[in-house]
């Protein structure tokens, strides 16, 4: 029997797939209720607060003054000295978790992924616990810690023969910032550890297993191999700690005070913006100008993000497997 052509062909085609109905509205109903929440504590008082920046309270009345908040605070000598002072301070806290906090927390990674390594689960929830400690206990518990009445640091330095070493860290502004930093690179090292952690261990074993072959091992093997994969996830840390640095406040408040002393020495943007929003001691609280100091903030945040975005993200995304 003989077939036509047009028979064979419609015989040997594969079938076309079935449209899927309802994609697109699939996607939709899932996203929803994570966009409205999303939408009604962040993106809605975003714009609240920016728009609030754009006004003055003028005889109990709102009046749009435009950009006149902002000419305010970076042109009055007052506001403008403890604005840059704030933000100098935000970026040194920003580069010590950079600097201390990252590197840290993959070193960890790296020995805590070694297969051979006992108590790896141990030692990893002994971390994390200062991650989820409230701040208020954790700047109480430092505090206390630091006292030169009644904290153990100076005994404890005492007994291993460096009480020389002992300054009061929290009362002395050379030193104030940089301890209350590495406060909270105690506090947070778990974060970046286990997020580079569960990067090292996703690593296909195949280009391990390649990599012994051509006799790169042990530590060659994490810097030629394994830290160039993992490179994406530092990129991500980093952005997370720069996000999370910018928009500290808990620790300061609690270790110093609103007026985050000594002098000042620890005022971030944070503190500073709790202090002109809703007033302090003396000061009136101005919440036009508090929204003004929060503008400014988003502005330093999303400035750093896109750095990271379409200068750094491009040439990391080579590395990606």
């Amino acid at each position: 029997m003989s077939l036509n052509p047009s028979q064979t062909q419609q015989r040997s085609s594969p079938p076309k797939p079935a449209r899927r109905v309802g994609f697109r509205l699939h996607i939709l109903v899932f996203l929803a209720p994570a966009v409205l929440v999303y939408t009604a504590i962040m993106i809605l008082p975003l714009f609240g607060t920016m728009q609030l920046s754009l006004f003055q309270e003028v005889d109990n009345s709102r009046v749009f003054v435009g950009l006149d908040n902002f000419r305010k605070l970076l042109g009055d000598p007052r506001l403008s000295a403890t604005f840059w002072n704030a933000l100098s301070n935000n970026a040194w806290f920003f580069v010590v978790h950079m600097l201390v906090q990252n590197p840290i927390g993959i070193l960890l990674a790296a020995i805590l992924s070694n297969p051979r390594l006992r108590f790896r689960s141990v030692y990893r929830t002994a971390i994390f616990v200062p991650t989820i400690l409230s701040f208020v206990i954790v700047g109480f518990v430092w505090k206390l810690i630091l006292s030169p009445l009644w904290g153990v640091a100076p005994d404890l330095l005492e007994m291993a023969g460096l009480k020389s070493l002992f300054k009061p860290w929290l009362g002395k502004e050379a030193y104030a910032l940089t301890t209350l930093s590495l406060i909270s690179v105690w506090q947070f090292i778990g974060i970046p550890m286990m997020l580079i952690y569960a990067a090292l261990i996703s690593i296909p074993e195949e280009i391990l297993e390649a990599a012994e072959c051509d006799g790169i091992t042990g530590m060659r093997q994490f810097w030629k191999i394994k830290l160039p994969l993992i490179l994406p996830s530092i990129g991500i840390i980093s952005v997370l700690t720069f996000v999370g640095n910018f928009n500290a406040f808990d620790l300061i408040y609690v270790s110093q005070g609103a007026l985050a002393g000594p002098d000042y020495s620890t005022d971030i943007l944070g503190t500073f913006l709790y202090r002109t929003f809703f007033g302090f001691q003396l000061q009136l609280g101005d919440p036009h100008l508090g929204a003004t100091i929060a503008s400014m903030m988003f502005l330093v945040i999303l400035i750093g993000v896109c750095i990271y975005l379409f200068v750094i993200q491009r040439r990391l995304r080579r590395y990606e497997f």
